[in-house]
C-alpha cells in the first residue's frame, strides 16, 4: 500500500508540473515546425548537443531537435524519465537510456517498438552485442547510440607481459607487493552498479547468467557464479591488495594509476584520455616514477603515461576470452511524443557515423557501428580501438529483465565489501534475493 500512494503522489505531482507547465507555454507567437526534445545525460551534453543541431540542418525545416540535459546521476535521469513518461508528457520525443533501462521501459510501455524498416536500418552495420541492448522480446525498442566496455589497462614496467587470466593478475600483484613494488589491482568494488558489473562480466565469462529472459533464475546454475565469487574475494584480499577496494569506483581507480600505487586496472576508456590530458581536466601523464618503478616526489624525467599500456580484458578460465559486461547510451521513441514519425527519422540521424565519431573521439565514449573502427582515420585517432573493439565482439549484457534495476540493488549489497564474501555460502543468497527481485514491478521505485 505505501508503494501505491508513493506512485499515486508521483503522477499527480508530475501532472501538476505539466499542466503549469503547459499555461507557462500558452503564448500567442507564431506557430514554427515541430520540435523534437532530445533527453540525454549531462555527460557529453555538447557532443549530443551538436548532434540535435545537425540534424536540425538535416530536416530543412520540416522539424527541429533540441538537446536537454538530464541530472548528472543515472538513478536522478531514470527517475525523472519515469515521472514524466508517466505522467504522459507530450515534450518528452527522444530518450537517452542507459542500457539496463529498455526493458523495464519497453514493459512498461514507455517507449514505442521500432518500425520493420526503421529497425533494419538501425540493424544494418551496428555492432551485434549494442543490438542486444536495445531489444527486448526479440524487438528492437532503442537505438545504440554508444557503447562502453572495460580492458585491461596495466603498467608494463612492472609487468611487462599483461596477464591473460584473473589468477595471472592476482599472482602478478602479489609478486609486486612482495617486491615492494606498486602492486594494487583497480576495479569497481564499491556498493553500487559497478561491482554488480564486475560480477556480471565474471559470472558470464566463466558462461554463467544471472536471469534468463523469462525470469528464470539461472545465478546458481554449475559452478560460474562460485568461481567469480572467489576471484572477487582473493582480490581484494590477496597480498597487495587495495585496501580502499571497497570503496572504489571508476575514478577511483583511474586517480590510483595515475598516483603510480596501482599496478593494474579494468577500467573504461576514459582513463586513456585522462592521463593523456594537461591538468585541470585531466592526469597530466601521471607522477613522475622512479627506476623501480615506485612514485617518485622529484621530477625523474619518467612518468606513469610512458609505461603504461592497455590488454584485453583478463579471462576467467584461460583460452577462453572474457565476455565483458557492456554499458552505454540507446536511443528511445516515448510513446507520448506527438511527433513519432519524425522521431524515428531523426534518431537515425542522430546517431549516424559523424555524430558517433565525434561522441567518441570529444566524450570518450566507444561507437556502436561497425564502420568507424574499420576507419584508419579513426583508427589512428583513438588509440585503443582494437582492444575495444575485441572486448565489444565478445560482450556480455546485463539481464535483460524489466526488474533490472531491483536485482542490481540486491546484487551490489550482496557483494559488498568483497573481502567479505564466502563464494560457498552466498551463492544461494544471491539466488534467493534474485528470485525475490524479479517478482517486483521494478518500475518507478
Amino acid at each position: 500500500m505505501p508503494r501505491r500512494r508513493r506512485r499515486g503522489a508521483l503522477v499527480v505531482g508530475a501532472c501538476a508540473l505539466l499542466a503549469a507547465a503547459a499555461v507557462a507555454g500558452c503564448g500567442s507567437g507564431p506557430a514554427g515546425p515541430p520540435v523534437l526534445n532530445f533527453y540525454t545525460p549531462a555527460d557529453n551534453a555538447s557532443g549530443y548537443a551538436a548532434a540535435a543541431k545537425a540534424c536540425t540542418a538535416a530536416a530543412n525545416g520540416r522539424y527541429s531537435v533540441v538537446q536537454q540535459s538530464l541530472p548528472k546521476g543515472a538513478d536522478d535521469q531514470r527517475l525523472q524519465l519515469a515521472r514524466r513518461l508517466v505522467a504522459g508528457d507530450p515534450a518528452v520525443d527522444l530518450v537517452g537510456i542507459d542500457v539496463t533501462w529498455t526493458a523495464e521501459f519497453a514493459k512498461a510501455g514507455w517507449i514505442e517498438k521500432f518500425p520493420a524498416d526503421v529497425a533494419a536500418k538501425i540493424e544494418q552495420g551496428t555492432l551485434p552485442a549494442t543490438l542486444e541492448t536495445a531489444t527486448y522480446e526479440d524487438t528492437l525498442y532503442a537505438a545504440p547510440l554508444n557503447t562502453n566496455t572495460q580492458i585491461l589497462w596495466y603498467r608494463k614496467d612492472l609487468s611487462p607481459t599483461p596477464p591473460a587470466t584473473w589468477d595471472e593478475m592476482i599472482a602478478a600483484s602479489e609478486k609486486l607487493a612482495q617486491q615492494g613494488l606498486p602492486s594494487y589491482i583497480e576495479t569497481q568494488a564499491a556498493q553500487y552498479e559497478g561491482i554488480v558489473v564486475w560480477f556480471n562480466t565474471l559470472l558470464a565469462s566463466g558462461g554463467g547468467q544471472v536471469v534468463s529472459e523469462n525470469g528464470e533464475v539461472l545465478i546458481d546454475k554449475g559452478d560460474a557464479a562460485r568461481k567469480a565469487l572467489s576471484i572477487m574475494q582473493r582480490t581484494a584480499t590477496a597480498p597487495g591488495a587495495d585496501p580502499s577496494l571497497s570503496v572504489a569506483k571508476e575514478n577511483d581507480g583511474r586517480l590510483a594509476m595515475e598516483a603510480g600505487t596501482a599496478a593494474f586496472q579494468v577500467n573504461y576508456p576514459f582513463v586513456n584520455a585522462s592521463i593523456n590530458t594537461a591538468p585541470p581536466d585531466g592526469g597530466g601523464g601521471g607522477t613522475f616514477i622512479d627506476q623501480q618503478g615506485k612514485p617518485s616526489a622529484t621530477d625523474t624525467g619518467r612518468r606513469v603515461v610512458d609505461v603504461f599500456a592497455w590488454a584485453p580484458y583478463p579471462a576467467v578460465d584461460a583460452g577462453t576470452p572474457a565476455k565483458v559486461t557492456i554499458g552505454g547510451l540507446n536511443i528511445g521513441i516515448s510513446t507520448t511524443s506527438r511527433y513519432k514519425d519524425f522521431a524515428f527519422e531523426a534518431v537515425q540521424c542522430l546517431r549516424n557515423e559523424d555524430a558517433q565519431r565525434n561522441n567518441a573521439l570529444e566524450g570518450g565514449v566507444p561507437p556502436t557501428l561497425e564502420s568507424l573502427y574499420a576507419d584508419p582515420e579513426f583508427q589512428a585517432k583513438y588509440p585503443a580501438w582494437e582492444a575495444i573493439k575485441n572486448s565489444l565482439d565478445g560482450a556480455s549484457v546485463r539481464p535483460k529483465t524489466p526488474a533490472y534495476q531491483s536485482i542490481s540493488i540486491v546484487l551490489s549489497d550482496l557483494l559488498n565489501p568483497p573481502a567479505q564474501i564466502d563464494p560457498d555460502a552466498l551463492v544461494p543468497q544471491l539466488a534467493d534475493q534474485v528470485s525475490r527481485a524479479e517478482k517486483s514491478e521494478g518500475l518507478v521505485p
